[in-house]
């Protein structure tokens, strides 16, 4: 078997609709900041409790992007994982994540086409959906 075939998640032929995967993360002051400085996004609705405070949301929240990263890590590494590419993605976002909230990340395998896939994306902290959406991509077949 090759590196490459030893280290690839599924391959196209691997892959049924309706598979799934979660992942879940609490999400922490470490997060945000270190979000804020990898993607420059300094907004102080994420950084600044006294500016927050007179938001809608009354406190902090973290980046809605940060929310769907874990949505990457699953496609990354577990479904389809190593190897596969991620194509296009759709985001609504519904309610705010907040400090010591618990993302739970959910994608579902909704459609095969060719070397195209689609799965349905949701987000919740406990009950709450805090973004759904869709997801296109590319997976490679065996050999």
């Amino acid at each position: 078997m090759s590196v490459f075939e030893e280290l690839h998640g599924y391959f196209l032929e691997d892959l049924e609709v309706g598979m799934s995967e979660l992942f879940a993360k609490t999400i922490t002051e470490a997060d945000i900041l270190m979000y804020a400085g990898v993607s420059g996004d300094t907004n102080p609705v994420h950084l600044n409790a006294e500016f927050a405070e007179q938001t809608m949301f009354k406190e902090r929240i973290a980046h809605g992007m940060l929310s769907a990263s874990l949505l990457s890590t699953i496609f990354g590494t577990k479904l389809p994982g190593p190897g596969a590419i991620y194509m296009n993605q759709s985001l609504n976002f519904k309610a705010p994540v907040c400090i010591g909230d618990t993302v739970v990340a959910k994608a579902v395998l909704r459609e095969i086409n060719k070397k195209r896939v689609t799965f349905d994306c949701i987000c919740t902290v406990g009950e709450t959906v805090v973004l759904d959406g869709e997801a296109t991509l590319m997976v490679s077949k065996r050999g």
